[in-house]
């Protein structure tokens, strides 16, 4: 199949050509897969993010995938404005003091002085439950259950791009519902969700579970997460799901009438997965040669590269060749040498590249490469469609498997304290079943700037400790 949308690929300019080794400095190594596979790069203003082309296709790619699955749970998409006025977001003592250092004011505007101050999105509760407000009033208006995609700010002092940018992409479900068990398991049921694009679509294992206290999000009664093990041992909060109690019913006086005719609060939810996610995907599966991609997440999965001379008949050759191929397929019929083309879609992550010259056409094949591990395998013409079907299928499969062994060799059962910071600053989880109080957190995160994860679901109160981007 063939896919004239990524013909930008092949005049975008080449990235840096060299890229720094994980192991000698992982976060240089990050910021040159990102500037390599052409995916991003720094806007005009401190902490923003433009976002490239091909960034861009990897984001729609996991939209995709998740938007159907909200729309499977029986969550409508809508729209809410990314002014909030500043009154509607201190309604929520906890919210608002969790969110306050982080947010951006408008005073002016229309060159005069505004009389109430707005503030820029940084998560939407307030302005969305102040519309539950008014629509909901009876039992039969619950559940109630939306969604919205739309960008965010938060003001951040130490920006990296994907992880952690003052604006950033992102969906937010906010859910209302008639009991505390409803609510909670609906949060539960969405970050299974989550759990699902990040193991089957994305390829990365995760422990999933409850968040501390201290990194509950504001305002919630609980947090659930999925914590995925970078390259480097490192954590990434790679999405969360928010059991908000009546917390916000209370402050926003989102009532209904039961069926018995008393006036009750609604139990909410909210939830949500951003562009962090193309940062975790970086660090899952990428290498030294630049960007990997799982097939069933990469927008552009199969790239057929002419090799010596593209005469006519190579060409043509090449192009029966992706219209045989279901999968989208970029033919790439530059003149310009084998080194270059390969290079510039190995650096991008394509998970296969098939290269077809006159000798391949007389022999009747083509040489099959694997982005994941390099292997080269020479392919009858007739067999090309079925290989690559299956090799696409081997790799999502081999790339989820080094996650989960990556995971699950990571994680150490450590009995005391100084045995947990000693795994963490080798590169490892911690799995503790002592008790880490508030104190100990707080110390903890101060002394080894090591976080509680999580508590994982199914394991007795035993907590994940790891260092966390």
């Amino acid at each position: 199949m063939k896919a004239n949308e990524f013909n930008y690929l092949l005049r975008a300019t080449a990235g840096k050509k060299t890229i720094t080794e994980r192991s000698k400095d992982f976060p240089k190594w990050y910021q040159d897969v990102i500037e390599v596979a052409d995916l991003a790069e720094h806007g005009p203003s401190k902490g923003s993010m433009i976002i490239m082309p091909y960034g861009y296709a990897i984001w729609e790619a996991i939209k995709s995938e998740l938007d159907a699955r909200i729309s499977e749970a029986g969550v409508a998409n809508m729209y809410f404005p990314m002014f909030i006025p500043e009154g509607l977001l201190t309604k929520e003592k906890n919210h608002i003091e969790g969110f306050s250092p982080e947010v951006a004011v408008v005073t002016h505007a229309g060159g005069k002085e505004l009389e109430e101050k707005l503030v820029v999105r940084p998560t939407s509760e307030t302005i969305i439950y102040d519309s539950f407000n008014r629509w909901i009033q009876s039992y039969r208006d619950l559940p109630l259950l939306i969604n919205q995609w739309a960008n965010v700010v938060r003001w951040e002092m130490r920006p990296r791009m994907f992880l952690r940018t003052t604006e950033f992409l992102w969906q937010e479900g906010h859910t209302a519902h008639a009991t505390e068990k409803e609510a909670d398991d609906f949060a539960k049921a969405m970050l299974a969700v989550y759990k699902e694009i990040a193991q089957d679509i994305l390829a990365i294992s995760v422990i999933d579970g409850e968040k501390s206290e201290s990194e509950r999000f504001a305002g919630a009664s609980r947090t659930y997460t999925i914590e995925p093990m970078m390259q480097d041992g490192k954590a990434l909060q790679f999405a969360t799901s928010h059991n908000l109690g009546d917390n916000f019913a209370k402050a926003f006086d989102v009532n209904y009438s039961a069926e018995d005719g008393s006036i009750k609060p609604v139990w909410q939810t909210s939830w949500g997965l951003s562009t962090r996610s193309i940062g975790g995907l970086i660090m899952s599966h990428s290498d030294d040669k630049g960007l990997v991609l799982p097939p069933k997440i990469a927008p552009l999965k199969v790239v057929i590269t002419t090799v010596g001379a593209s005469d006519d008949k190579v060409k043509k050759a090449a192009q029966e060749l992706s219209d045989s191929i279901e999968e989208t397929t970029l033919m790439d019929d530059r003149d310009i040498s084998p080194g270059e083309k390969f290079y510039a879609y190995e650096k991008r992550g394509v998970p296969l590249r098939i290269e077809i010259g006159p000798r391949d056409i007389e022999a009747g094949q083509v040489v099959i490469v694997s982005r994941d591990n390099g292997e080269k395998q020479s392919v009858a013409l007739s067999d090309v469609a079925k290989t690559v079907t299956q090799e696409l299928e081997a790799m999502q499969k081999r790339l989820y498997t080094q996650s989960q062994e990556r995971l699950k060799n990571g994680v150490v059962d450590c009995k005391t304290e100084a045995e947990a910071v000693a795994a963490v600053e080798k590169g490892k989880f911690a799995r503790v079943d002592f008790k880490i109080d508030s104190k100990k957190e707080a110390q903890l995160k101060k002394n080894h700037a090591i976080t509680v994860r999580c508590y994982p679901f199914g394991q007795d109160g035993k907590a994940i400790l790891a260092k966390a981007y």
